[in-house]
């Protein structure tokens, strides 16, 4: 496993939260939509509900050394 992946895995609560959420507090989750326009529109309306929140979750992840990152 190289170096990318296994401080991906220690960031992995952060990445549960984010996508918990998406499907709860933006409600974006799979609803079995009975047009495209409808599976469109609920996915859109809940990236901006995202976008507007105040405080969202990010990754700080400083590489310092690319090369390690193939190995």
């Amino acid at each position: 496993m190289n170096l990318y992946d296994k401080i991906l895995l220690r960031k992995r609560a952060l990445i549960e939260t984010v996508n918990d959420e998406l499907k709860n507090v933006c409600q974006i989750e799979h609803t079995r939509h009975r047009s495209i326009d409808g599976f469109a529109s609920n996915l859109i309306a809940g990236l901006i509900a995202y976008n507007l929140l105040p405080k969202k979750p990010s990754l700080n992840i400083d590489i310092i050394d690319k090369s390690r990152l193939i190995a």
